[in-house]
């Protein structure tokens, strides 16, 4: 992120947010715009923008951040869902408000990282015109099956794709989501060829799934665990390097066929780019106080979802990261939003 230079003059010393983010008072001057000493950040509500509709991860993260963010520094956080275009409804609304840290994103792996290359009318670049704050929650794909699946585990599944070609077909909850792109990747890797059976959600999908209509679908582990556990599905790989505390005896595609095979539904918060150093700093620091919290890592994890501290260089690296690796995918695959 680049600011204009501050003479010297001008110059104030930067007063970073402790732990626990209590709202130190600071005197900045940034970009043109002075911040009185004692003018304390926040002090006026922050809307938090969902780009989805309720009920998914993002708006789980957001929801359980706003609270916490409340109840332990007293902070006013409104989440507001803005559902539409797949996430470009609700990032445009962040990117048209002012830069001042007032107005954020709950952005996920699609709208930030896939759909600038799998899409010809996004109209907007996330990567300059986002400022990455902090990573949430890093949720790892399950590979689920239903429960009278012929397939006991991945390398069956792989064996009947390569003598049937595009006789097998995998759910998603729509093109270009997390859980189609894995499927893509995983085809490709193999050179295996498998039917993509786009619906509008992941509840029609799992819905297809449960009852027989599609042969696999790669679902969040939050969706997927009540099936799991009622064995109604059954879990033959998960998406990430490592396997998931909560389905230990299941393997990693990594594991099993691509080594290098991760893919993710992952959530961060982000600014519009403009926004001061400073606030983005303090953000970091308050969620990061709040991800720390045993409560809400034990509630993040339950739903597979890594957490981790994270620094404001650490997750813009791994934005950077994740829109080449998507970038690589798309010009692979051909997949494209319409």
């Amino acid at each position: 992120m680049q600011h204009d230079p501050i003479d010297g003059q001008t110059r104030r010393t930067f007063i970073k947010a402790t732990a626990t983010a209590t709202a130190a008072a600071c005197a900045w001057a940034l970009g043109g715009r002075a911040w009185a000493a004692g003018n304390a950040y926040p002090d006026k509500p922050v809307t938090l923008v969902v780009p989805y509709a309720p009920g998914g991860q993002g708006d789980v993260f957001a929801r359980v951040l706003a609270e916490r963010l409340g109840t332990e520094n007293k902070w006013t956080v409104i989440v507001e869902n803005r559902a539409g275009a797949s996430g470009a409804v609700g990032s445009r609304v962040v990117l048209r408000a002012p830069a001042d840290g007032y107005t954020l994103l709950l952005g996920q792996t699609g709208e930030i990282a896939v759909n600038q290359f799998a899409s010809r009318t996004l109209g907007y670049d996330p990567l300059k015109e986002f400022a990455p704050v902090i990573l949430v929650g890093d949720s790892p794909l399950v590979l689920a099956v239903p429960e009278k699946s012929p397939y006991a585990d991945l390398q069956a599944l792989l064996t009947a794709a390569r003598a049937k070609p595009d006789a097998l077909a995998y759910a998603s909850s729509g093109t270009a989501t997390p859980g189609h792109l894995a499927a893509a990747a995983l085809a490709l890797g193999t050179q295996t060829r498998m039917v993509h059976a786009p619906y509008k959600g992941a509840g029609q999908a799992m819905s297809d799934l449960l009852g027989g209509h599609v042969d696999f679908f790669f679902s969040s582990a939050s969706a997927v665990m009540p099936h799991l556990n009622s064995g109604r599905l059954r879990a033959l790989a998960v998406s990430s390097r490592e396997r998931l505390k909560v389905l230990p005896k299941v393997p990693t595609v990594a594991e099993v066929v691509l080594p290098d095979f991760q893919f993710s539904l992952w959530g961060g918060v982000f600014a519009p780019a403009a926004t001061p150093g400073p606030v983005v700093e303090q953000l970091n620091a308050a969620l990061n106080a709040v991800l720390a919290e045993p409560s809400v890592k034990a509630r993040f994890e339950a739903d597979g979802a890594a957490v981790r501290p994270n620094t404001v260089a650490e997750f813009g690296q791994f934005v950077r990261d994740e829109a080449a690796k998507y970038q690589k995918l798309v010009q692979a695959t051909g997949i494209q939003v319409e």
